[in-house]
């Protein structure tokens, strides 16, 4: 989870919220969109992050197996 993806989250959500005070509905989607891509790579590091313990994890049974 990164601190950038975070602050876009944070960025979407707040032009999401003045799109919907103003009434602009562009600026409304525009914010949520950002909101969501912000959100969905924070999921894909959280996943990568997952996978790659899990391999350690392995490798390391292996090794123990091994010795």
């Amino acid at each position: 989870m990164s601190l950038e993806d975070k602050l876009n989250q944070a960025k979407g959500a707040l032009k999401e919220g003045l799109g919907k005070v103003t009434g602009d509905s562009k600026t409304e989607a525009e914010g949520a969109v950002e909101k969501t891509v912000a959100k969905a790579k924070e999921v894909v590091e959280d996943a990568k992050g997952a996978v790659e313990g899990a391999v350690e994890g392995l490798k390391n049974s292996f090794k123990k197996e091994e010795d």
